[in-house]
């Protein structure tokens, strides 16, 4: 009965893995553009495109890079508590089945 209690705390790691594999991605990219100039890309229209990117999104991957860290906090937090009610749950479960084989409530004494 307690395997249709479970979490599946993998797959809130791999969410986790995720989130930083995202921003760290996006900075990344931001990194590399810094180093483009105009006369590497060839115009002017794609050098203030590349300049233009660079100022918007410096902002936006601190603030992503925040707003990961805060949900990350939470998914950790949400999954010790899965794993917590998951060995509770387990517990209760074999001291259930351990009562009901052995005579059952108050029939034994």
């Amino acid at each position: 009965m307690g395997d249709y209690f479970k979490t599946d705390i993998g797959q809130l790691e791999q969410f986790l893995t995720n989130l930083e594999r995202c921003v760290d991605e996006l900075s990344e990219a931001r990194s590399a553009l810094d180093h483009v100039r105009a006369d590497q890309i060839g115009t002017t229209r794609l050098d203030e495109a590349c300049d233009k990117f660079q100022d918007e999104w410096k902002y936006g991957t601190d603030k992503t890079k925040e707003m990961v860290h805060s949900i990350k906090d939470g998914v950790k937090s949400n999954k010790k508590g899965y794993e917590e009610v998951e060995e509770a749950l387990a517990k209760v479960l074999k001291q259930i089945a351990a009562k009901s084989t052995s005579g059952g409530a108050g029939g034994g004494k």
